[in-house]
């Protein structure tokens, strides 16, 4: 019974801060999705004709699976450039280790902004990339080849997260316990058998987790398709965006930012079926 007491002591401070940052602000998120009216309209009734006009707009739902699949490639190009990263470190690093993981993490500790400003002035027409096949006689002049693009988007999205996947598969790759290869070794199986039937399963819970972690926050993003993307790389973030600030549509961002959520909880209900989400964490 004390050791009830002591433990709900200690959940109270952190349940109270979910529920007002994280369950509030939602609750009113959901509230404005039934508001009749943009933002400072004087009627305050409530309808169902939001709800309605977004799923019978067929461009909101076609974007939007759009942004899913910009987010899939990120996650997926992420990961599988990670995973050599991450093994590099856990297997063949040694005590320098922890040093390469520093250096690996420190461009996160700079502007998020800033970075993505960077790769606009590689990727532009006067960037580093055109200088480079200029040099090569790649191309006769100066054109940009990749700004404001879905590639651009992709690129500078996969730069900016591959620290963070390799975390999660840097972890795992930890947590295996090297006498199961020791064993594989001295049961005949050469290095690249004992990857796949030894290391691979037992990171898997890690790469899971590294592709979550790249998939669910590029889906909404907006920044960077805003600064790289221009008119062809728009995502559904920019959408959402566009409702609170500039249309001042609260009601119609609210049910973007709603079914954009809902969305993402399917697919993480779906991928729990086949691997708990406990099991990601403790990678």
């Amino acid at each position: 019974m004390e050791n009830r007491s002591r433990i709900t002591i200690l959940m109270l401070p952190p349940a109270l801060w979910l529920v007002l940052l994280f369950i509030v602000p939602l609750g009113i998120m959901a509230v404005f999705s039934f508001r009749e009216g943009s933002f400072g309209a004087e009627r305050e009734q409530f309808t169902l004709e939001n709800y309605q006009h977004f799923f019978a707009n067929r461009s909101y739902l076609n974007l939007l699976g759009t942004s899913a699949w910009i987010a899939f490639q990120t996650a997926l190009i992420a990961v599988v450039l990670s995973y050599p990263l991450a093994y590099f470190l856990s297997f063949r690093a040694g005590e320098a280790r922890v040093t390469l993981l520093t250096i690996l993490i420190v461009p996160a500790w700079t502007s998020f902004l800033l970075r993505i400003l960077s790769w606009k002035l590689i990727l532009g027409s006067g960037g580093v990339l055109n200088t480079f096949l200029l040099s090569l006689g790649v191309i006769q002049e100066a054109s940009p080849l990749l700004i404001y693009s879905r590639a651009a988007v992709v690129v500078t999205l996969v730069y900016v997260w591959i620290p963070f996947a390799t975390l999660p598969i840097f972890s795992a790759l930890e947590r295996i316990d090297r006498r199961l290869l020791e064993a594989a070794a001295d049961l005949g199986c050469p290095p690249w058998e004992a990857f796949l039937r030894v290391t691979l399963p037992l990171s898997l819970p890690g790469v899971i987790a590294a592709f979550f972690f790249v998939f669910i926050p590029t889906l909404g993003e907006w920044v960077t398709p805003a600064l790289v993307g221009g008119a062809q790389g728009i995502m559904y973030g920019n959408l959402i965006q566009d409702q609170f600030v500039r249309a001042l549509n609260w009601p119609l961002g609210a049910i973007m930012s709603l079914v954009l959520m809902a969305l993402v909880l399917v697919i993480l209900i779906i991928f729990n079926r086949f691997i708990r989400i406990s099991d990601l964490a403790g990678a």
